[in-house]
């Protein structure tokens, strides 16, 4: 592990891991409904950690597209915060120990950064390693988000227990693929959970996204995490596009059309039968803002 862009940061004596599960949540690829975002803020708000590491962000971050922020008090510049990727240790409330990465995604130096995680990895002998992502599908808002996965060939077997996309895709990659080749490389088992929000909902908070990642990272890792608090916004949320959806019959319609796809074809592809959302997504978000009936 390169020191000069991995820090340790250990206020304590460093801790005898037992096992790690390492989940990893970075900022700046595609997040529909936020659902990576606060499936990671209600994981540390739930979970005490402290920092194992920093990484050096004038190596890998974009300062000019991830600005820090300035504090200013009358007038008198005070500080800035820059923005920071670290690797955080915490348990779960079983006691299992858990490595959080965290901050935003790497603009620069993606092979450094793979294999300073994947070093830090083996250093504390992690036994899995989960990504968390979220993407705008054609499903409905009225099922339960679907949560499938992504995996390299050698943990392709994680894969039965949530499933996947069939086909084959060619898209754009997150620094996600990047991670779930390199543990490949050292034999670290990994797969990346990406949670369906639906497409005319994707440019605000889902919290039933982030709720479902949790619960797909506490199954697949055997950990005891806690996502009641997003539930219960859920639950709001969910009220709230109900009432819109029922008073439009055209959107009522598409939406009745995306169960019916939902029910008839769990594993259909990404982009099959997509219903245009846009004028709803529309609707939604001023609907949501409080500036509509």
């Amino acid at each position: 592990m390169d020191d000069e862009i991995f820090t340790r940061m250990m206020p304590l004596a460093e801790p005898d891991l037992n096992d790690p599960v390492l989940i990893y949540a970075l900022e700046g690829w595609i997040d529909a409904g936020m659902g990576t975002a606060n499936a990671i803020s209600t994981l540390l708000s739930t979970v005490h950690t402290e920092p194992l590491a920093t990484f050096d962000t004038d190596y890998f971050i974009d300062q000019r597209a991830r600005r820090p922020m300035v504090r200013i008090v009358d007038g008198v510049t005070t500080e800035l915060t820059w923005p920071e990727i670290s690797l955080r240790w915490g348990r779960d409330h079983d006691g299992a120990d858990i490595l959080f990465l965290v901050g935003p995604e790497p603009d620069f130096h993606w092979s450094d950064f793979v294999e300073a995680v994947t070093d830090a990895a083996l250093t504390y002998n992690v036994r899995l390693a989960l990504g968390l992502g979220a993407f705008p599908a054609p499903t409905p808002h009225t099922r339960p988000v679907r949560v499938i996965g992504t995996a390299p060939e050698q943990s392709a077997n994680l894969l039965a227990s949530i499933g996947t996309v069939s086909g084959e895709l060619e898209v754009p990659a997150g620094i996600n693929s990047a991670l779930e080749l390199g543990f490949a490389d050292v034999d670290i088992d990994v797969m990346t959970l990406w949670a369906r929000v639906p497409h005319y909902v994707a440019s605000m908070p889902y919290p039933q996204a982030s709720a479902a990642l949790i619960e797909g990272v506490a199954r697949i890792a055997g950990l005891t995490l806690d996502s009641s608090s997003l539930r219960v916004t859920a639950d709001e949320a969910r009220a709230r596009v109900d009432d819109l959806v029922a008073n439009n019959p055209d959107h009522a319609t598409m939406v009745e059309q995306l169960e019916q796809v939902a029910d008839e074809d769990e594993g259909h592809s990404l982009g099959d039968n997509l219903p245009s959302g846009d004028e709803l997504a529309a609707e939604l978000e001023q609907f949501l803002r409080g500036e509509g009936a």
